[in-house]
Parts: structure tokens; sequence; C-alpha cells
């Protein structure tokens, strides 16, 4: 399971979706006041329902369909998360007082990354299967 290299990019997934955001500010409100994601019950849950469906798809090694669903539901959840942020990152930039985005709006996209390539690796595992059955 762990010798297998989207294991590993699905642990970073839920490494940077489980513990990043709610240390990494995701903007900064025109008063000064520095927004994380426990600031906001309904993007917490957002991430942390992200990093379980990553935690999830690891233990699914068996079945390396539900795996490939699993992950493409996930990468659903974070581009549902990056279109928030840049819905919300275009309204910051239109303010009349100077706001900052954080490097927490950043996340979706290196969990897109991730979970891509761990898709692309478990095509490249299901497509060697195939090909010793195949032999036999």
């Amino acid at each position: 399971m762990i010798q297998r290299i989207q294991t590993v990019y699905l642990i970073l997934v839920a490494l940077f979706t489980g513990a990043l955001p709610f240390y990494l500010n995701l903007w900064t409100g025109t008063e000064g006041n520095t927004v994380f994601a426990r600031d906001i019950s309904w993007l917490a849950l957002v991430y942390a329902a992200s990093s379980a469906l990553a935690v999830i798809t690891i233990f699914l090694f068996k079945n390396r369909k539900n795996q490939f669903v699993f992950n493409r539901l996930n990468i659903i959840l974070n581009l549902f998360l990056l279109g928030f942020f840049v819905y919300r990152s275009l309204n910051l930039s239109g303010e009349t007082a100077v706001s900052e985005k954080g490097i927490g709006m950043l996340i979706p996209v290196f969990s897109i990354v991730f979970l891509v390539l761990a898709n692309r690796s478990i095509k490249k595992d299901e497509d060697l299967v195939k090909s010793v059955d195949r032999l036999r």
C-alpha cells in the first residue's frame, strides 16, 4: 500500500487539506483580521471532507477503479473550493481599502495537482494489471 506512488500523493493531499488550511491564512480583511479555514465552519467542513476522502481513497488500494472514482470526486470538491476562492478574491480586489490574499488560497491548486498525479499512477497500475492478465 505505502510502496505505491499514488499513496504518497494521497497522503500529501490529506496533509494539505487536513492541516494547512487551519494554519495558513486564506485572506486578510480590510480591518486587518486574518481569516483561516477554522473561522468559517462550512469551509472547514469542506476541507475536512477532502482530507477524509483522500484517506479513504488510500485504503481502497485493492479496488483501483473505486480509488480512481473517489479521486475524481475529490478533484471536483477541490475545484469547488478553488471556484469559491477565485470568486472571493475577485470580490476582495474590488474593495476600496486594501485587502490581501493569503497563501492558503493555493491549497486546492496543489491538491488538484497531486490528485491528478495519483489518478495517473492508478491508471498506470490498472493498465499493468490488464496487460499481465492478457498473458495468462
